[in-house]
């Protein structure tokens, strides 16, 4: 017999939905301090020989395109975890392995003190960094959707997609009070505080997410449980994985375009437009984001989770080419401006994707399959969409195919949501 999950409490769902915020935005505070300062500092401090800005701005986007390759090596082990074990136990250890590689990356001596070994201990600590996101979002997304009642799936599965805007406010706020010391202080030791911040994010994240019970879509599934999750996964829900991963090139890497990108071209010499202006604007832009991420995914739940991210993804390509071409204008408010009006689209394309993306796959090896899609689309998105368009931009000379790349993910986008199935929590007795 087929039935229907029973409703959890309301109590259980708001728990798992604060303990999902708070979590993911440690966790990607932890991965936007490593994106802002590739923007602006590791090209000086762990490439100094590469011989110009936009090179040394490329290596350190390499590394940062490491942290995304070891994202779904991440989403396969730890998705086994959260689809045998449990979905706590899994988020307890990425959330651990995330803080101590952080922190340490905060300790490291730059190229002039210990040579080679700085850029090689930086991959190898992104590369932990990535494996503990990889494990991360799928778990969180569930813990809060899973609890949520069928008619607020999208709602509570927004409190993990908000810990991404709340995790690059504190990240992109914190480095912006640390520019006003200088561009001297920042790339002396400045740029560390960040990083060491997170020791002390990382214990309360553990404590919040000590207190949260164990998804109740788990302890169903758990009891029909057989096998290796990751070979059910392949072998069951292949297509929806490899529609997943095309579901999400703007949600992933078009964010980075116009946030990690954006940061190094606005401030780039040929374009002259202040680190400080530019860190402010995002820092807007994250505030605005966060606070309309629940009022966007309340829209979902409202007028259909598929339709809100199709408006969010027309409206990103039409907006691609104002957000670069703002930059030569030099006006603050309207690069705040610009900056705002294009997350907010972001918005709408991120918010709802974390009911989207759980929803297409059923109970069964969903944390391997759900983390499969995001993780490899993060790897090919995320992590060299700005190494791409920095190559892009340098070999040409002309932002206008960074715009055209923008463009052409939100079609891939927008193609593939539309095709996307979305299932109801069932199981069967």
């Amino acid at each position: 017999m087929t039935h229907d999950l029973r409703t959890p409490p309301l109590r259980r769902a708001r728990k798992a939905g604060l303990a999902a915020f708070v979590g993911t935005t440690i966790e990607w505070y932890d991965f936007y301090i490593y994106a802002t300062a590739a923007s602006l500092v590791f090209g000086t401090v762990f490439f100094p020989e590469t011989g110009d800005r936009l090179t040394g701005i490329a290596a350190s986007f390499a590394t940062y395109a490491v942290g995304f390759f070891a994202r779904p090596l991440g989403g396969i082990v730890f998705g086994h975890v959260g689809d045998r074990v449990g979905r706590k136990t899994a988020l307890v250890v990425t959330l651990t392995m995330m803080g101590a590689a952080t922190f340490l990356v905060g300790c490291l001596p730059g190229y002039g003190q210990i040579g080679a070994w700085a850029p090689i201990l930086l991959v190898l600590l992104r590369f932990v960094q990535g494996l503990a996101v990889g494990g991360e979002w799928g778990g969180a997304v569930l813990m809060a959707v899973e609890h949520a009642p069928p008619e607020k799936k999208t709602f509570y599965g927004s409190f993990a997609q908000a810990g991404n805007p709340a995790g690059a406010l504190l990240a992109t706020g914190l480095f912006s009070l640390l520019s006003l010391g200088g561009t001297e202080f920042l790339n002396d030791w400045g740029w560390r505080i960040p990083f060491f911040a997170s020791a002390l994010l990382i214990v309360v994240g553990l404590i919040v997410r000590s207190t949260v019970e164990e998804s109740p879509v788990f302890a169903e599934a758990a009891e029909s449980e057989a096998g290796v999750p990751l070979v059910y996964a392949l072998r069951t829900n292949w297509k929806p994985i490899l529609l997943g991963v095309c579901v999400l090139p703007v949600a992933l890497g078009g964010y980075y375009l116009v946030t990690t990108f954006a940061t190094a071209y606005a401030t780039d010499p040929s374009v002259g437009v202040s680190e400080s202006l530019v860190l402010n604007a995002l820092s807007i832009a994250a505030f605005v984001e966060l606070v309309l991420t629940f009022g966007t995914a309340w829209l979902g739940d409202r007028f259909g989770r598929v339709r809100v991210v199709v408006l969010g993804l027309v409206a990103v390509a039409v907006l691609a080419a104002p957000q670069f071409l703002v930059f030569s204008t030099k006006d603050s408010l309207l690069i705040i401006t610009v900056f705002v009006v294009m997350r907010l689209a972001m918005t709408a394309t991120y918010a709802p994707i974390a009911a989207v993306l759980s929803q297409m796959f059923r109970p069964r090896a969903r944390y391997t399959s759900i983390s499969l899609s995001y993780q490899v689309a993060g790897a090919l998105f995320g992590g060299l969409s700005p190494l791409v368009s920095t190559l892009l931009f340098q070999a040409t000379g002309s932002i206008w195919p960074v715009i055209g790349l923008l463009i052409g993910m939100c079609v891939l986008s927008l193609v593939c949501v539309l095709l996307a199935p979305q299932h109801t929590d069932e199981v069967t007795t």
